[in-house]
């Protein structure tokens, strides 16, 4: 089992010899000085401030300091500066250099009021400087209009009562048999800091647990299963839309979830401290790890739910309520009352403040994307296909845009490669149509696109391409409307990585597209793929190259009838 200690420490009760190992470079700390004694200084009543970890291995009674060295020197400093107004205050603790004895004279010999101006090397040269930024600090105060502090002696008095009381540090005390090279190396050459995950399993896995080994192994086997079960994306992509990128282990969310810690939360070991407090109030940690294994249990049955799935997938994915929010108010549900909540926090979500036909694209697309996500999602969930999930992974990862169904403006194509791809797609759209009036406009596009690809020639393209490109979209639209539809029912999700030329398009190239990625490993959401394929549509002359008034009207009413479970809860419909 695991040999390291960990626990919390408050500042005045560091205690012990420390010495800094020569793989390491000296004392280096300038500017975070003074924001370090910045927020000693406003810590509020009632509140605690936690510094990042020290992490130290026992060698032969003293401690080698591995990381931590900056803010234990600074606190060094401080509490020296402090004994000036203070004589009675006992600094606990000591500060050596493998290969550099004189720092440690320097350090602990060190005057405030006449600070050694002719440092005599680079480790006594950044004492000195941290040294005169403590002393402006604590003197500034008297010079300022409205000074927090009467005068030096106050601010001493605060700033050691702090650390006293409410700054702590996390105790890291590592294996004997720890690589001290290499630890330091990734906690500080790699820039990976211990994460609250690390230590969280710390605390049930050192040597000072308070549980047998059976139960530490039963734990650590826990521990890996969940982390593994975490590396599969659709249950990630379930509960969360945050980037795996921000965990070094993704167990963690599951624990910053339960300590209710948010990802701008700026008291970064909220997590540690949440559990760190509720072991001691805890008899026996295992009680403590297994009220973490029900919470990971209750995610995994939801996962598993094929209805909750879908449910819950959707209020996480628009950010309409948090997870965290949902276990709480389960407890005391059952599970029937559970769905009902579910129910009614969907129908909230996309009860907007408008009639959905007045939704529009540059005013509503959040509202829009909603809707549209809830349609999909509801399709696969009300199709009752257990093989069949909404894949709220690729939902998040290829980030899905709302997409005008039949585009009618050229915004976007005003680069001559993007406008020739734009005139060969659309070429190709009114060959299809088979129709010898529009000889004349295929015959332009072909000149425009010669033009284009003459070196020589590059002038006058984009004042030819705009009215050409107004009379190709008037052959490709229903009775020839050129009228941009910028509403629901002309809108759908589709993942185009800002291709301005598909974009920009009408509907029968847009379709030829989407037939083309379906036949790849690209994924079309189903309610897009059956817009293009026509699918609400059912009238006998159903024109496959436009998006006209009836197919919109289908499009709006197969809406209405997926989602009516919701309108119901809310009392609207969709109309037109």
């Amino acid at each position: 089992m695991s040999n390291t200690k960990l626990e919390t420490k408050l500042v005045g009760n560091i205690s012990g010899d420390f010495f800094i190992a020569d793989y390491q470079r000296g004392y280096r700390w300038k500017e975070e000085v003074e924001m370090l004694l910045n927020d000693i200084s406003e810590i509020e009543e009632g509140k605690n401030y936690c510094l990042q970890p020290i992490v130290v291995k026992n060698v032969d009674g003293k401690y080698e300091l591995i990381d931590g060295q900056q803010r234990l020197t600074t606190l060094y400093l401080i509490q020296k500066f402090t004994k000036i107004y203070r004589p009675k205050i006992q600094i606990k603790y000591t500060i050596s250099y493998e290969t550099r004895e004189d720092s440690k004279n320097f350090l602990e010999n060190l005057n405030f009021e006449c600070i050694n101006d002719n440092p005599h090397n680079i480790d006594e040269y950044f004492i000195n400087e941290a040294a005169t930024i403590i002393k402006n600090w604590f003197e500034k105060f008297n010079n300022e209009n409205q000074p927090k502090y009467t005068d030096d002696d106050d601010a001493a008095n605060d700033i050691q009562t702090k650390l006293n009381n409410k700054v702590h540090v996390i105790w890291y005390e590592v294996d004997a048999e720890e690589n001290s090279t290499k630890l330091f190396t990734r906690l500080n050459i790699g820039k990976i800091p211990l994460t609250n995950a690390e230590l969280v399993k710390a605390l049930f896995l050192s040597r000072n647990n308070g549980i047998d080994d059976q139960k530490q192994l039963e734990i650590a086997t826990q521990w890996d299963i969940i982390e593994k079960e975490l590396r599969n994306d659709n249950l990630w992509c379930f509960i969360t839309n945050e980037d795996v990128e921000n965990y070094a282990t993704r167990i963690e969310l599951i624990f910053n979830l339960m300590a209710n810690k948010k990802s701008s939360d700026k008291e970064q070991f909220r997590t540690f401290f949440y559990f760190n407090d509720k072991i001691k109030g805890e008899k026996n940690k295992a009680d403590v790890w297994e009220e973490i294994m029900r919470y990971y249990q209750k995610i995994k049955e939801w996962h598993e739910n094929f209805e909750v799935y879908h449910k819950v997938g959707y209020l996480i994915a628009t950010e309409s309520i948090t997870l965290q929010q949902l276990l709480n108010e389960s407890v005391d549900k059952t599970k029937s009352d559970f769905q009902i909540s579910l129910n009614e926090k969907i129908a909230q979500s996309i009860n907007f403040n408008k009639a959905y036909a007045d939704l529009s694209y540059d005013n509503d697309k959040a509202q829009i994307a909603k809707m549209l996500l809830l349609f999909n999602v509801e399709t696969i969930r009300q199709k009752k296909d257990d093989f069949m999930r909404f894949p709220f992974e690729r939902h998040k990862k290829e980030c899905w845009s709302l997409e005008h169904i039949h585009a009618q403006h050229s915004e976007g194509l005003n680069k001559d490669e993007a406008r020739k791809e734009w005139l060969l797609n659309h070429k190709q759209s009114l060959i299809s149509l088979k129709d010898e009036k529009l000889s004349d406009i295929i015959r332009r596009c072909d000149e425009l696109i010669s033009k284009i690809e003459n070196p020589n020639d590059k002038s006058n393209v984009g004042d030819i391409f705009d009215p050409l490109f107004t009379d190709v979209v008037k052959c490709l639209s229903e009775n020839g409307e050129t009228e941009e539809i910028d509403t629901l029912d002309n809108m759908a999700l589709l993942s185009t990585k800002d291709n301005s030329t598909l974009n920009n398009s009408t509907f029968d190239v847009k379709r030829n597209r989407i037939i083309a990625m379906d036949q790849t490993i690209n994924y079309i959401p189903v309610c897009t793929k059956r817009v293009f394929l026509k699918y609400y549509t059912q009238s006998a002359d159903n024109q496959l190259h436009f998006w006209g008034k009836a197919d919109r009207k289908a499009y709006i009413q197969n809406m209405n009838d997926v989602l009516k479970p919701y309108f119901a809860i809310i009392n609207k419909t969709i109309e037109l």
